[in-house]
């Protein structure tokens, strides 16, 4: 079994939504922060990455009873978008994800 510091902090975020009273839905970004642990791409993930339109660019480890399949994760003020997870053991999952590039 792997060992985790969890030293860093990062927001999961998700959306949820409400219906006003015309009936329109309401989106709501909600925000919660975790612990994590950082680990880098690894050099076979990062090349078969080249052959897909994704980019990897980093892998955080949080608690599986902390994730709920959020698709959005902010560290360090800067966005990152899951693209793929992967439990690791009973307690924890890896969640790969590619960073977001901000409009010029």
């Amino acid at each position: 079994m792997a060992s985790y510091t969890f030293n860093y902090s990062l927001k999961l975020v998700s959306m949820t939504y409400s219906q006003d009273e015309y009936g329109q839905e309401i989106p709501t970004r909600q925000e919660m922060e975790v612990l994590c642990d950082i680990r880098s791409i690894g050099r076979s993930e990062f090349y078969q990455s080249r052959n897909s339109k994704l980019q990897p660019s980093i892998i955080f480890i949080v608690k599986k009873f902390e994730y709920n399949g959020e698709r959005e994760v902010i560290y360090d003020g800067e966005k990152y978008n899951v693209i793929r997870t992967y439990a690791t053991d009973i307690e924890n999952i890896e969640l790969t994800c590619e960073k977001v590039e901000h409009d010029s």
